[in-house]
């Protein structure tokens, strides 16, 4: 009788610990998701900053300023249930503002362009990579947390569930092709 209780309290801290070390896991997860999320936001801010910056320069033309500042001005004053979609049209508005290559070269002529256009390459090629570490954070939480003892247990506690960032943020072609 005393070695099936000494086998039944072995088998119940085994499992605590296992609990344990699986809600360990999740939650360094979710503070992983937390600093990719800071890097994301840190990106696109920059990035808005950026073209906010080119749009006041004033080395493009008129309409093509107002544009890429309302945009980015549209972006970096989102709330967050509308961050995706402003940020995305803040990629669209890249990609019309400098669909050709002539646009940057107007823009590296200008004093400081060089600096200017450099600045926008390192913002719009960082932007992707950001978002892309934060959606493998939020898939590698996701998917430990559709596991049953997860649930069961609740081990996720009260975090929300995480949700991806989605837009576009293909960035422009003169822009990139430039850098290369």
């Amino acid at each position: 009788m005393t070695a099936t209780l000494i086998w039944i309290l072995v088998a119940l801290v085994a499992i605590g610990l296992y609990l344990s070390w699986t809600a360990g896991r999740l939650d360094r997860l979710h503070a992983r998701i937390d600093a990719a999320r800071a890097a994301l936001d840190a990106q696109l801010l920059r990035r808005a900053s950026v073209a906010q910056e080119l749009a006041t320069s004033g080395v493009l033309d008129p309409a093509a300023s107002i544009v890429l500042y309302e945009a980015a001005h549209a972006a970096r004053q989102a709330e967050e249930e509308q961050r995706e979609v402003a940020e995305s049209e803040l990629s669209q508005a890249l990609r019309a503002v400098f669909a050709e290559s002539a646009q940057v070269e107007t823009v590296k002529e200008a004093p400081g362009g060089e600096a200017a256009i450099h600045e926008l390459t390192e913002a719009v090629r960082r932007v992707p990579m950001a978002r892309r570490f934060h959606n493998d954070a939020v898939g590698a939480v996701r998917r430990l947390r559709e596991h049953r003892k997860v649930r069961w247990f609740r081990l996720a506690g009260h975090a929300p569930f995480p949700m991806a960032f989605e837009m576009d943020d293909e960035p422009p072609a003169a822009v990139v092709d430039r850098a290369a």
